[in-house]
């Protein structure tokens, strides 16, 4: 064993500081350091993955990725062809190409749809032509919100209502909308609305289903949204961080992100007793549902919004699940970086004494 973890980065992107790397990626590696193991960057190329692989193979014992999907120089192709080939060679994957899909990718909440933690309603969309057949009537049933597989801080996530609100209450559920059908779609990014047509929406939209990995998840709009939505950010199986996240204000607002005017107050796990019983209840039907075996990734958030249950009481309904990339900066002065290092290495540990000798 090398006692050797590589953090694969990539250069440029918004998530970088001055020193050229995102701004959670050097703690990690200090307290990998700080543990006794060796911790170096790397920045991924698709001209330079045969090298890349070399270099990991001979003196690393497992990978953090810490690398935007829409950062990617020639897309995610070639880079989880890469750490297909290394998890083959006996790297450890941290995240691996299929956790990133399972719990990075949208339809995580259609295969959670028959649990309570999912409203049974959610779809994906795959197919453009489906998608265009079954919409109008989606929206029949209330408000919806369509959300694109690989979008970030809210971009591709669009609240779509009906801009006659009268017309809105008289629609028989179960009923195809016509395409000419008035909106109204806020888009999560900024909480700009704009108006346009059923059909020319859907247009749109196709872009978001077309191509490698396209989809799009259509999902009932939760009012309580307004209340904020609070995010678990997790360390494995441990949450070490939550974080309730309230949009800014006004009839429009929706969007949950620092770009969009949101407001964030970071708390201890311990402050949400009621949202960790429920989560240390879902967490391992999470792991069963998304995951090829029980473990969950090395860092990853579950973000949740507030319902109201039939008897009246508050609940929680599970919005996304991120793996592929997910920020942690605020959290740094939290000690979060030796948990992960921590675990990281216990990971590697674990795996090299299932080896036989």
């Amino acid at each position: 064993m090398h006692q050797a973890i590589v953090i694969f980065e990539v250069e440029g992107g918004s998530d970088k500081g001055p020193d050229g790397h995102r701004r959670d990626t050097m703690p990690i590696v200090d307290a990998v350091r700080a543990a006794g193991w060796h911790a170096e960057v790397i920045y991924y190329h698709p001209d330079r993955a045969a090298e890349i692989f070399d270099t990991v193979v001979g003196g690393f014992d497992a990978y953090i990725s810490r690398v935007n999907p829409g950062h990617i120089p020639g897309g995610e192709k070639g880079y989880f062809t890469l750490l297909t080939q290394l998890a083959d060679a006996g790297v450890i994957g941290m995240s691996t190409p299929a956790d990133m899909m399972a719990y990075g990718a949208k339809d995580a909440l259609v295969k959670l749809n028959r649990t309570p933690l999912v409203p049974a309603d959610t779809a994906a969309y795959y197919d453009v032509a489906d998608f265009h057949q079954t919409f109008p009537t989606s929206l029949s049933y209330g408000e919806r919100v369509l959300k694109q597989n690989r979008g970030s801080t809210g971009e591709g996530i669009w609240r779509v209502r009906l801009a006659d609100r009268d017309l809105a209450a008289s629609v028989t559920p179960g009923t195809a909308l016509p395409l000419d059908t008035e909106l109204k779609c806020t888009e999560a990014v900024d909480n700009r609305s704009r108006h346009t047509t059923l059909g020319e929406f859907m247009d749109f939209c196709d872009q978001y289903i077309i191509g490698d990995n396209g989809m799009l998840v259509d999902m009932r709009f939760m009012p309580r949204i307004v209340e904020g939505e609070i995010r678990i950010l997790l360390v494995g199986a441990e949450p070490v961080f939550i974080v309730h996240k309230k949009p800014a204000e006004g009839e429009d607002s929706f969007s949950a992100t620092l770009f969009s005017g949101a407001k964030y107050t970071y708390n201890r796990p311990e402050e949400w007793p009621e949202l960790l019983a429920m989560f240390e209840q879902a967490r391992p039907v999470i792991a069963a549902k998304l995951g090829q075996n029980q473990n969950v990734p090395l860092i990853w958030t579950a973000d949740f919004m507030l319902d109201t249950a039939a008897d009246g009481s508050d609940t929680y309904v599970l919005g996304e699940i991120n793996n592929s990339c997910v920020g942690f900066t605020s959290e740094l002065s939290m000690g979060i970086q030796e948990k992960i290092a921590a675990e990281a290495i216990r990971r590697v540990e674990t795996a090299n004494l299932a080896v036989p000798a």
